[in-house]
Formats: structure tokens, sequence, C-alpha cells
């Protein structure tokens, strides 16, 4: 399940693409199909073993095309240890809400982030988020959980003061704010609630199969409900003559 619109945000065979804060791989393995040159980085020494593991199954799978290359490792997304100006591109997805120094996260995303690069940044949108915190304070009072909620102005506005252009935005995932919204309702670790699972069920049924009725009720969900706010920006080329 991509947050990324890959259609918004192109791809071209080659790129160097850092996702930051990987989790579980998903925008990782898309890019590696994709062709990219891909750096999947996260803290959980746990999720970075995991990743390595479906990197090596995508490449004995013949999932990748020639070119593409995978690495996974762990790190520090204060002190990202890359040079300056390593990668094409730069993908961020439901991460910098968990972060205290999120600014200095966007500095890092920049340092290393190529003038004329691309990047994807995704975090809870304001009005679903709010409502999974006024119903369970243990949706985000757990270590590592959720510390702020962003409004999407104030997102780009950070995006901006950190020397991006951003250049389009939209919502994602309009079916799964209704699933938190119970999963809130009902204890955020109850999952045996009738409601919970079945609209558990649902998910994964659209996942896996896709079909066109649910693909269109997201589609009109997005802009009202979407679970997630995505931004894209570019990092500008420096002027003719000025110094780095």
């Amino acid at each position: 399940m991509l947050t990324v619109d890959f259609s918004r945000f192109p791809l071209a065979a080659g790129d160097r693409v850092l996702d930051l804060g990987c989790g579980a791989g998903r925008h990782a393995f898309e890019c590696y199909r994709r062709g990219a040159r891909v750096v999947a980085l996260d803290r959980n020494a746990e999720e970075i073993r995991e990743v390595a593991k479906w990197f090596a199954a995508m490449k004995e799978a013949g999932e990748a095309p020639a070119g593409a290359t995978a690495t996974a490792m762990e790190g520090d997304a204060l002190a990202l240890p890359f040079p300056d100006d390593s990668f094409d591109v730069v993908i961020i997805s439901e991460v910098m809400e968990h972060i205290p120094d999120d600014k200095g996260v966007l500095a890092e995303m920049v340092r290393v982030l190529k003038p004329g690069g691309r990047i994807a940044v995704t975090v809870p949108r304001y009005g679903p988020e709010k409502i999974c915190w006024a119903l369970s304070d243990a949706y985000h009072e757990v270590e590592g959980g959720h510390i702020r909620i962003y409004r999407g102005d104030e997102l780009l506005d950070r995006m901006r003061e950190a020397g991006l252009e951003p250049y389009g935005t939209h919502h994602a995932h309009g079916l799964h704010s209704p699933y938190w919204w119970l999963k809130c309702a009902f204890g955020v670790d109850n999952d045996k609630a009738l409601p919970v699972r079945a609209y558990h069920k649902l998910l994964v049924w659209d996942i896996m199969k896709k079909p066109l009725a649910t693909r269109v009720a997201e589609q009109a969900l997005n802009p009202l409900i979407g679970k997630s706010f995505v931004a894209y920006a570019t990092k500008p080329h420096l002027p003719a003559g000025a110094e780095a």
C-alpha cells in the first residue's frame, strides 16, 4: 500500500533514492522495482533485517530490472551517513510526526538531496488524526508514538524554510481513516472487536483485489477524510555563480 503517488512523483531508472525511516520497506520496494538505486534506512534493526531479506528475495525472483540496486541499513535521521548532494530522490513517509526535531530531519534531507532533486513527505492528515487523538490517548501517548499533528500549510511552510520548493500535494488512504477511528474507539490493542475485525477484512480485500468499487470510493473519500497528507518538493539549483 503506497502513500506516495509515483504518477505525481516521477522516478527514473538509475535514480539514487533514500527511503528515510523506511519501516517495512513498501516505498523502497517500489523504487527498486522501478529500477532505482535504493538505500532504505531506519533506526529499527529488526525491520532493516526484514527489508534486507525482501530485497534479496526480489533480486532472486527477478523483480528488479538490470542496474537496480538495493541496500538496507540502520541509521539516524538526524545524522545521515552520506555526503552532501548524494541522492536524486528522498522519501520520508509517516515518520516526521514521531521525531521531536523535525526541522533537523528536514535539514538533513535537504543536505543529502542533489540540487534539482525531488522529495516526498507524508504525514497523518490533521482532521482524521485529531479525531484519533480525541478518541484514544493510547493511540499517541506511547513510546515512539505521534508527538504532533501537522496542518498541511504548516508542513509546507517548514519545507520552504528548509530550502525546498513544494510543487504538489494530495491526500491518500481515505478508506483507512474509519478503520483507525474504530481502533481508537474500541481500544488500539483490541483487534477482536467485531467492527474492527470486519473493517480490517475489507481493507485486506481492497489491498489484495483492488476492486473498482473501493478504488472509486477511495478517490471520492481522499479529499474529505484521506488519512495521509502528501507533499512533493524540489531542491532548487543554486543561481549561476553562487557559492555552495
